[in-house]
């Protein structure tokens, strides 16, 4: 992994680099751009992340340069920070706000694996690494997916009702389909709009299987009708990737929110109106929505970490290992 890592740390250097010097802001904080200045923290992270991964594959290798990349890899993290609602955007409207931010979030996203695999490698030649048994998630962590996934009820609910042609929160189906339309849905939502469905409603259920797929043995091993990979090991990182990215997406963005609609529902601060007909209507929306968010991210959370921890490699010594021997 280390060849593959400093590839993508030079590249991404390099991509923040032309974009400090061109002045073209990488963060967005809604339609409005963040400083062009970031692009050399970018430059300052890709360079060391370089160094620091092509010395992990040299000898006498320091175990601090390790937490450097763990260090760099929750850089990479928090730098990818919006790449779902990126890919979403991308399918179901007409374009992201800005493309050099959604390719920064891309970039970021990529590194975080590669980093993590490369800070992982260091390993002692006599050991090697064997997957454990299938298992599932603890009583607790099975508790939160139930919340996670019930917490979509009524966001699911409200969502369907449009787009049945009910009325909810003062707007009716056909006005929703019309905000639609204005503001730029894709083809895909507005085929999905006309059949009854909605794409967030199918993305959630997508985001509810994930989620059980993380907390039940049955998500580390191949099923039946995969044929040939029947029965086969899942690789921890097909899974873990989506989850990761949704987590690191939607936890902040719900608990955030909520924090902002329980201040609105304070009148400390005003709920935008948006495309409502009163901010009474918006904040009823918001609280069912953002509170879907907040629930799900945090149980997407709690189950990518148990994941994690239940598919770690197993370490044993290697049967044709030689032993060290003593300096006396």
């Amino acid at each position: 992994m280390g060849p593959a890592a400093v590839l993508w740390a030079a590249g991404y250097a390099g991509f923040g680099l032309v974009c400090a010097l061109r002045g073209t802001p990488l963060l967005y904080l809604g339609p409005t751009p963040g400083p062009a200045a970031l692009g050399w923290v970018v430059v300052v992270v890709g360079s060391v992340a370089a160094v620091t991964c092509h010395a992990v594959g040299r000898p006498g290798m320091r175990p601090a340069l390790r937490w450097v990349l763990w260090a760099i890899c929750l850089l990479a993290g928090i730098a990818a920070f919006g790449l779902l609602m990126d890919v979403i955007t991308l399918t179901f409207g007409q374009g992201v706000d800005s493309a050099v931010a959604a390719t920064h979030h891309a970039l970021a996203a990529v590194g975080v694996p590669l980093l993590a695999a490369t800070a992982r490698s260091a390993r002692r030649p006599s050991e090697v690494t064997v997957a454990p048994p299938p298992s599932a998630a603890s009583r607790p962590v099975q508790l939160v997916a139930w919340a996670g996934s019930l917490a979509f009820l009524p966001y699911a609910a409200m969502k369907l009702t449009w787009t049945t042609g009910g009325t909810f929160a003062g707007m009716s189906g056909e006005e929703m389909l019309a905000v639609s339309e204005h503001n730029g849905a894709s083809g895909i939502w507005l085929t999905l709009e006309s059949w009854g469905l909605d794409g967030t409603v199918l993305l959630a259920a997508l985001g509810v299987f994930l989620l059980w797929g993380l907390v039940r043995p049955w998500g580390q091993v191949f099923p039946r009708w995969t044929w040939r990979l029947s029965g086969r090991r899942v690789p921890r990182w097909l899974p873990l990737t989506p989850a990761l990215i949704g987590a690191a997406t939607l936890a902040p963005y719900g608990v955030l929110g909520v924090g902002y609609a329980t201040l609105a529902t304070a009148d400390v601060v005003t709920m935008p109106q948006g495309d409502s007909h009163s901010p009474g209507d918006a904040l009823l929306v918001a609280w069912i929505g953002l509170a879907a968010f907040a629930v799900y991210g945090v149980a997407l959370t709690i189950a990518a970490r148990s994941y994690w921890t239940r598919t770690r490699p197993l370490r044993r010594k290697h049967p044709e290992a030689l032993p060290v021997p003593s300096s006396g």
